[in-house]
């Protein structure tokens, strides 16, 4: 492929620009439009974890069950709003379809495929690499409250080393203080995924963007998509909010949005907005050393060298952009009993992003069907950021009919035709 062709993504949250760095990385000039602010959305403010341990999907044996006690339970971290929407139901029932022993390990496999691929680039991107974004690698603690949290959890740790290989180290509850003097010192124990990571994602993004601009990528925010020509199997142009856009290669890496473009494309892309929320605040005053996971509340911790993150929940909610006082609230309630100075005043920032999830749990890379110069890769689920760097390369190397560095036969868009 000569330095001639020329690259359209659409789409400038972290997938998006990982894309952008790699196809630029093999000589195209690239071109990114987002409808909004670039990493805006869901990039802007979760928790920042890259974690190869989180291999396992969530169409985990038991989701259906808590997925519809969640209809009458408006607290629930894991919750499906009340609502008559037929795609929203249909997505739900392939979903459930999935919740079982093999399609679990399956996806899993497809999952860790990208995690260690995207661990592996990041590592070149940022040690010593261009992309300052206080990367930390501490690993990820599992922070259990009771005893029968600890039993539990340790069934999960067994699945994930005997099927996946990612180990953990058990802590008892005595030696926690030692390790990680910000929690309280009455907790069960916990489990260390050491090889995780973490950084600052909003610095991450502002970083990259600075670095591909200065190698002539060029970024547009406020430009929405309005509409696909196409001729003979080919993308010819794109019309969108700012006029027509030209390119040799259109690669559609829209997040949540990615279904509205379904009948443009003529491809089912069953992608439903999963809602997660965060606060940032200064750090307290006794800050974790760690990036820290409650399972049994559902509740993340991470901290930033210059700030304190609390995030979670997962809501079906459709395209719902409200952030209620009582979910909030949750967040900061989910950290008291672990943690010794669980928060801080004021909340600097209040935040929600729609994740893009699909029914499977495996992300969604691959040329489109039927159309020669367009690609889609979206539907990373709550691992954007963890496998973003994994799949701008796989998608460069499919664009440009490489030998991909990964099996990208699970990724592919024809799976839901």
């Amino acid at each position: 492929m000569n330095g001639e062709s020329s690259a359209l993504v659409v789409g400038g949250g972290i997938v998006g620009i990982a894309c952008a760095h790699y196809l630029t990385e093999a000589g195209l000039r690239v071109t990114v439009l987002d409808r909004g602010r670039l990493a805006g959305a869901c990039s802007h403010a979760n928790c920042g974890f890259v974690c190869p341990s989180h291999v396992l999907p969530l169409t985990e044996p038991g989701a259906v069950g808590t997925a519809l006690r969640s209809l009458f339970r408006p607290d629930a971290p894991f919750r499906v709003r009340p609502q008559w929407r037929p795609r929203l139901w249909r997505w739900m029932w392939q979903f459930a379809r999935r919740c079982r022993p093999v399609p679990m390990l399956r996806a899993g496999r497809a999952i860790k495929a990208l995690l260690d691929s995207s661990m592996a680039e990041y590592l070149k991107l940022v040690s010593p690499g261009p992309l300052e974004c206080q990367w930390q690698r501490r690993g990820l603690l599992y922070v259990l409250r009771s005893g029968e949290g600890m039993r539990h959890f340790a069934g999960t740790v067994d699945l994930v080393r005997s099927e996946f290989g990612v180990p953990a180290r058990r802590i008892e509850g005595r030696d926690l203080p030692d390790l990680e003097p910000a929690l309280r010192p009455d907790l069960a124990g916990a489990f260390h995924y050491e090889g995780d990571a973490h950084l600052r994602p909003d610095l991450l993004n502002r970083n990259w963007i600075l670095h591909l601009a200065s190698r002539g990528v060029s970024f547009e925010e406020g430009c929405r998509v309005e509409r696909f020509v196409l001729r003979n199997r080919r993308v010819v142009s794109l019309h969108t909010s700012k006029g027509e856009r030209v390119a040799d290669h259109y690669v559609l890496a829209a997040g949540a949005m990615s279904s509205l473009l379904e009948r443009e494309l003529g491809l089912p892309i069953p992608v439903e907005p999963g809602k997660g929320y965060s606060i940032t605040m200064n750090r307290p005053e006794l800050c974790p050393r760690h990036p820290l996971l409650f399972p049994e509340h559902r509740v993340a911790v991470t901290p930033f060298r210059d700030g304190y993150r609390i995030g979670s929940m997962m809501e079906f909610a459709g395209f719902d952009d409200s952030i209620p006082p009582a979910r909030i609230r949750q967040l900061q309630v989910g950290t008291e009993p672990y943690l010794r100075k669980p928060c801080t005043e004021p909340i600097l920032e209040r935040w929600f992003g729609w994740r893009p999830m699909t029914w499977d749990s495996i992300p969604i890379i691959g040329g489109v069907p039927g159309i020669l110069n367009a690609h889609l890769v979206t539907g990373h689920n709550m691992l954007g950021l963890s496998m973003a760097p994994g799949s701008g390369r796989l998608l460069s190397e499919l664009l440009r009919q490489v030998p991909p560095h990964i099996d990208p036969a699970p990724y592919s868009p024809t799976r839901f035709g």
